[in-house]
């Protein structure tokens, strides 16, 4: 990691540096991705079974392509029953923290005879994407699907990739039927965005697809936006820590490798007031690495993207963190929750030295699905919102109009539109 003391230009170098890890900027796989999309489109079945076979190393086919019950039910088999339990004890956290975020339709009438309104309806097929590769994610499972079932959506559709043996990680296809799933595909990469984007014989068309991805999945979900809703276009894991000096050392040291090790890209910065604390953390990061099985990963994420950057002041390092508007930010001082107040860009906020980020991640109910790269000063967390769709209802007496019209035919005249002026106009000839 790098000790950079923080000053307005070395925060804005800092900041442009990581904007280069955004999903955004890597056109040179633009063209890759657009060919993947226009292929599934025009032929459907047949490009994703192609795709498939080529990159996954499987033969797929219409028969194999969707995960049969059986294989669910060899998926409990081989899940230790201490996880399913885990699972089940975070899709319950997850559950009710998001119950709390619905909204109710309303109406607003006025003795005039006007009545407006708003009407909020889920989405009718929500789609999922879920990670397969290096690693198996039944966590992004729970917090992908359950906020789309408590918003009430009611045909939830999975694409995951399987591995060479056709067959998916059994966690992700627990922590499917914990969640809710009605059907999953066993598809990755762009061309499993592009089929529910557009629909194939074998895949529905779904209204909206969330779920993180590699840089092909992430620019695909770019592409058909517009096809299709998306939650966003998710970038690399990033934390940032503020601390003051009595934070713990080692606490701060695995709360930032908890993100390093997701990804070489992944972020990883210790934004701090105290020399001393500065001096001890990298100390403790070599002692982590020296037993941790990713280690390659992590050095590799620290040495391009780790800071540790030395503020003059817990005001500078606020300005700075809201800067940087991390998916993940800590606060360890000596009152997290005066400075939280200070906090106004960030995906998700982890209060004093028992709140680890992976907490979040995990089990304490809200959304892990989170803003990257910035995009926290604009974007929110994954929520109930995202699977509803919300319609304006509009209803006025003759009685009301009358009182407006007038106001309503200039309005439009003044715009130059006069076949709206005469819709109203007409009413009152």
């Amino acid at each position: 990691m790098q000790t950079v003391i923080l000053t307005k230009d070395s925060q804005q170098g800092i900041l442009d540096y990581l904007l280069k890890r955004s999903p955004n900027n890597y056109g040179q796989y633009e063209s890759v991705v657009a060919d993947i999309i226009a292929n599934v489109r025009e032929k459907g079945d047949a490009a994703v079974f192609d795709y498939t076979k080529q990159f996954d190393k499987w033969d797929i086919h219409a028969d194999n392509i969707r995960v049969t019950e059986e294989e669910i039910e060899d998926a409990f088999g081989q899940a230790e029953d201490a996880f399913v339990s885990v699972m089940k004890k975070s899709a319950a956290n997850i559950e009710d923290f998001h119950k709390k975020q619905i909204r109710n339709s309303w109406i607003d009438t006025k003795p005039d005879g006007s009545i407006l309104g708003q009407r909020i309806l889920p989405i009718a097929i929500s789609g999922v994407y879920v990670p397969g590769g290096k690693a198996a994610y039944p966590s992004s499972v729970l917090m992908n699907v359950i906020p789309a079932k408590v918003a009430g959506v009611e045909r939830i559709v999975m694409t995951t990739p399987a591995g060479a043996d056709g067959k998916v990680n059994p966690g992700t296809l627990v922590a499917a039927r914990i969640a809710g799933v009605d059907e999953i595909y066993k598809v990755g990469g762009a061309q499993a965005i592009a089929a529910m984007a557009f629909g194939t014989k074998s895949i529905p068309k779904v209204d909206k697809i969330t779920g993180p991805g590699n840089i092909f999945v992430a620019l695909a979900k770019k592409a058909c936006f517009g096809y299709v809703s998306i939650d966003s276009i998710a970038g690399p894991s990033e934390i940032l820590v503020l601390a003051d000096e009595t934070a713990n050392p080692r606490y701060v040291a695995a709360d930032l490798l908890s993100q390093a090790e997701h990804d070489p890209l992944a972020s990883a910065i210790l934004i701090t007031t105290s020399e001393a604390l500065a001096e001890q953390v990298p100390a403790q990061i070599e002692g982590f690495l020296k037993v941790n099985p990713r280690a390659d990963i992590i050095r590799e994420s620290l040495d391009n993207y780790g800071y540790i950057l030395l503020a003059n002041s817990i005001d500078s390092a606020v300005d700075a963190a809201n800067a940087i508007a991390s998916e993940h930010l800590e606060i360890l001082t000596k009152d997290p929750y005066q400075v939280m107040t200070k906090i106004k860009n960030a995906g998700a906020i982890f209060l004093g030295e028992y709140s680890s980020e992976p907490l979040g991640d995990y089990f304490a109910g809200p959304n892990h699905i989170l803003p990257t790269n910035g995009t926290a000063r604009f974007f929110s967390p994954l929520s109930v919102d995202d699977f509803v769709k919300k319609t304006s209802l509009i209803s006025y007496s003759k009685e009301a109009l009358e009182k407006v019209h007038k106001d309503i035919e200039l309005f439009a005249e003044k715009e130059g539109l006069t076949a709206h002026a005469n819709s109203i106009r007409v009413r009152f000839e």
